[in-house]
């Protein structure tokens, strides 16, 4: 069903950022019944799922709507769009915290006063007694806790990235690698991860340990890369790395024997962690 059919005919929608499409944001849309729309307001902040990515993590449709072209829009202005949107509109789905109209000055409470259908709020989500949010998977990302920030997620964290060449010396001095360049994602903190690959269109994830950050070692430069442990592979256009955990912080060696030795212990802990997963 097209996003343009999907709105003609649904009858509640769930509003909000919806960055990450996390354990939180899932709430929402669980009380969206058969026929339900998310309405995702693009803030230009979104980096957990930048684009078009939150359409991985849900079967309803998705529409985008710029920050921009609303944020002037009076309660009452917002609601009339919103029904011109959604002709058949029966019932909204928020969070707690929704604010909208211009300056945000409208909360829930005004939601239910200016519309005349239902407004359905979900309270606040918690994990292990913490409350959700975008910007604590962002800060645990940062972090380097990456159990934490799928935890909040409830997937695994995953950045993708359009194939480009490395530095050369993977391969003949080190592992070969997959680099990539994955604009518009937040990668995590600098350092060695375990991870799950997934090459171009294949539908399975490759076992993988991969690395994030300055290749201090060596050049200096930035890099996002992945090594496939169960064999060589050929990566034409495209790669996107899943994050399992954290392994080790990103740090200079003297040469490049330790460099590969320290590797080697990357590669075992990363394979001792995957090896009972169904890939």
């Amino acid at each position: 069903m097209s996003t343009v059919t999907a709105m003609k005919n649904s009858t509640s929608i769930a509003i909000g950022g919806f960055d990450g499409m996390h354990i939180g944001h899932q709430h929402l849309f669980s009380a969206l019944g058969e026929r339900g729309t998310i309405v995702a307001i693009e803030t230009g902040y979104a980096n957990l799922t930048p684009k078009r990515e939150r359409e991985n993590f849900t079967h309803y449709p998705i529409m985008y709507i710029e920050l921009e072209a609303i944020r002037h829009l009076s309660g009452e202005e917002f609601i009339a769009f919103l029904k011109e949107k959604f002709p058949k509109l029966q019932k909204i789905v928020v969070g707690y915290d929704f604010q909208f109209g211009k300056n945000r000055k409208h909360a829930v409470e005004d939601l239910k006063t200016l519309f005349d259908g239902e407004v359905k709020v979900i309270d606040k989500v918690t994990f292990e007694g913490e409350s959700v949010h975008s910007n604590k998977i962002r800060t645990k990302l940062q972090l380097g806790d990456i159990k934490g920030a799928n935890a909040y997620l409830g997937h695994n964290y995953t950045i993708k990235g359009e194939h480009i060449s490395g530095q050369g010396i993977g391969t003949t001095e080190l592992v070969a690698t997959i680099n990539l360049q994955t604009d518009g994602f937040l990668v995590p903190k600098e350092g060695v991860y375990v991870t799950l690959t997934r090459i171009d269109d294949e539908e399975h994830y490759h076992p993988s340990v991969s690395f994030i950050g300055h290749r201090v070692t060596t050049d200096g430069s930035f890099a996002v890369e992945t090594h496939v442990l169960d064999g060589e592979v050929i990566c034409k256009e495209r790669a996107s790395i899943s994050f399992v955990r954290f392994i080790r912080d990103n740090k200079k060696f003297e040469t490049l024997s330790e460099l590969k030795e320290a590797i080697k212990k990357d590669i075992a802990v990363a394979s001792k962690e995957l090896q009972f997963l169904q890939l």
